[in-house]
Parts: structure tokens; C-alpha cells; sequence
């Protein structure tokens, strides 16, 4: 079923952060004696974001929501939601949204949700965020993804899972709006590529199988579906942004669906951040707001294993204009890189631990 809000939803805002740590895949592909060059070309990746010894999902979530509350130009005080979607909460039992509001400084009344889906939570919260909105029970809604994504030593996960934030403020398609949101669709199976136990440290993944059955089963679907049901063809998008768990997979999937490279590789950040699981596709989209021109049409699709994806048509307005340089852009956090060795990289995500 397609979703189109009763009353018209809009971006108001919108803000990321990305760790300034980068760790390159070579320096990974060195230590486990692999071909540098295989990874690179295989996995389409150069290097990823990694999180500082004092970050965490919730501090993440902070920094991007300010950069998004900067665009918005609203007080943390008129959010009537904030919903932040991670597979990396920092506690099992505890809100990470409670700790992002509070550190904000919105009242004490907002509504407050941690969500979880795999990659996809993030764009669960905004479509959450969208029926608040169109209902009138809120005017804005804070909808944030954030990971600092976990890789087992050795795993090829390792090579992708990084760390970012990306913050969204959704309200009333107004004068203020920088993108209006016309339709989503979601579509979900359940589709076990990809799980992680409690109490297990690492998640585990069934290699190839997260391909063809998970990933571009589900994101071709939603895409498509969405653009039948609207009378849409990928000649009339500007841009088209897809969850990026490797620089590889969006391309093949724009591929399958007809649209150009040129249309995917503004919104394609992977290779050189990695895969920011709950943020990934939706700091792809921040990265396509930050130079798309009013009238623009842009599809984007995320995906979450277990499995499911999230497709949203947004059409860029005549505000984006004016709200693009009021914050730092995602091309800004990505030129602010520091690089460390392997060494640092298992002591900055604890893989090893040092006692006393």
C-alpha cells in the first residue's frame, strides 16, 4: 500500500556527522594477509568512518541533530518527537532518544522512541515521523539514523561497517520546507540474512545469500512499485539515492531499475565513509540536498536485513536553496579525515581491552 500523508509532509531540516577517524581497507587487507586491491575493487570501498574512543550512537545522533535544527531554524523546544533509529544503541535497556532530547534541550513532554531495524531504521523513524505530522498531533518531528556499525576481526564486514549520524526535521509542507515528501511504500519479508543474538558481540550474515533474496529483492521492489503506482519513470528523477552497504551493490540495483550512473553518484558516499548501516542511504539523501535545485525530483530507497525497504519521492523546493549553507555539509565532514592504523581502529572500537 502506497502511503501519502493526509495533509502534505515536508523536510524542514536536515544535518549530518561523520567521524573524523578513517581507517583505509588496505591497511584492514594488510593485516589478514588479503589482496588490498581485491577488496578495493570487490567491495568498491577506499576506507570508512570510525568512531572516536569518546563517541557512541547518542553523541552522533546530538551533532547531526543540531546541524538539522541549524537549517530548520527552530528551537530544540518546538520538537514534538524524537525518534532515533540504530542497530548500535549504546544500551540494551535505555532510551538512546531520551539522551538525544535531553542533551538537545526539547521539553521534557516530547515524544521520545529508540527504533530498530538493521539499516532501515532510520527511514522507519521518518516515516513514523510523517504520519505525527500529517495527523496534526505535532508540528515537527526530530527522525534521526545513527550507527557505529560492528565488523567480527577478519570478517568481511569489518572492510564496510562504519560510523555516522544523519538528522532530519520533518513538519508541515509549508514555506519553510526544503523538499516536500509525495509517497512511500515499504515492503518486508521475512528474510533471515543477517542477525545479531543477544549477547553476541558481532552480527553474522549469510554471505551471498544477503544479495539477490535480500537486498535487491526488497530494494528493487519498494523502488518500483513506488514509481508504477505514481506514474513515475527514472527519467523524471534528478537524483536516486539506495542503501549503500558497498560501493557495488547501489550501482547494480540503479542498474536493474534503469536509472543512470549520474543519478546515483551524488547521493553514493560508501566508498569512503563505509557502510553507516541505519544512516547509510539516508546520509546519501543529505548528501544530494546539499546541491540539489528547486524542482528536483529524487527517489530514495533504504534496506534493512531481516528484510525490508523503505522507498520515499521527495521534490526539492524553493527554501533548499537558502538552508544549504547553514550548516556543514556532508562533503565538509567527509574532507575531515584523520587516519589511523589498525592498531588504533581495535582499540578505538574495543576489540581488544587493556586492564588496570
Amino acid at each position: 500500500m502506497i502511503l501519502k500523508p493526509e495533509k502534505s509532509v515536508g523536510i524542514h531540516g536536515w544535518g549530518v556527522y561523520v567521524p573524523r577517524y578513517r581507517i583505509e581497507t588496505k591497511e584492514i587487507a594488510q593485516i589478514w594477509g588479503v589482496d588490498p586491491e581485491k577488496i578495493r575493487k570487490g567491495l568498491g570501498l577506499e576506507a570508512k568512518a570510525v568512531a572516536g574512543p569518546d563517541e557512541d550512537t547518542a553523541t552522533l545522533a546530538v551533532e547531526a541533530a543540531l546541524n538539522a535544527l541549524s537549517r530548520a531554524s527552530i528551537s530544540p523546544s518546538e520538537l514534538g518527537a524524537v525518534l532515533v533509529g540504530s542497530e548500535s544503541h549504546p544500551y540494551y535497556v535505555k532510551s538512546t532518544a531520551s539522551t538525544v532530547a535531553e542533551a538537545l534541550g526539547a521539553t521534557p513532554s516530547v515524544v521520545a522512541s529508540s527504533l530498530e531495524f538493521a539499516c532501515k531504521a532510520g527511514t522507519d523513524a521518518m516515516v513514523y515521523s510523517m504520519g505525527l505530522i500529517s495527523s496534526g498531533m505535532l508540528r515537527y518531528a526530530l527522525a534521526i539514523g545513527a550507527d557505529i556499525a560492528q565488523g567480527a576481526p577478519s570478517d568481511a564486514l569489518e572492510y564496510s561497517a562504519g560510523g555516522g549520524a544523519v538528522a532530519y526535521i520533518l513538519g508541515r509542507n509549508d514555506n519553510n520546507a526544503a523538499a516536500e515528501i509525495e509517497a512511500v511504500y515499504s515492503y518486508v519479508t521475512d528474510t533471515p540474512d543477517f542477525w545479531r543474538r543477544p549477547y553476541e558481540k558481532y552480527p553474522k550474515h549469510t554471505e551471498a545469500f544477503t544479495g539477490k533474496p535480500a537486498y535487491f529483492r526488497h530494494l528493487v521492489t519498494a523502488s518500483k512499485t513506488l514509481m508504477d503506482e505514481l506514474g513515475y519513470t527514472p527519467s523524471d528523477f534528478k537524483y536516486a539515492v539506495f542503501h549503500q552497504p558497498n560501493g557495488k551493490f547501489p550501482l547494480r540495483a540503479a542498474k536493474m531499475l534503469g536509472f543512470s550512473k549520474e543519478q546515483v553518484l551524488p547521493g553514493l558516499v560508501t566508498p569512503r565513509i563505509g557502510n553507516t548501516y541505519a544512516a547509510s542511504s539516508i546520509i546519501g539523501l543529505a548528501r544530494v540536498l546539499d546541491e540539489a535545485k528547486p524542482g528536483d525530483r529524487i527517489l530514495i530507497t533504504s534496506f534493512g536485513s531481516g528484510a525490508g525497504s523503505d522507498a520515499f519521492v521527495l521534490v526539492a523546493k524553493d527554501a533548499i536553496v537558502e538552508k544549504q549553507p547553514k550548516a556543514r555539509l556532508v562533503e565538509d565532514y567527509i574532507a575531515r579525515k584523520k587516519l589511523i592504523n589498525y592498531g588504533m581502529y581495535v582499540r578505538f572500537r574495543g576489540k581488544i581491552k587493556i586492564e588496570g
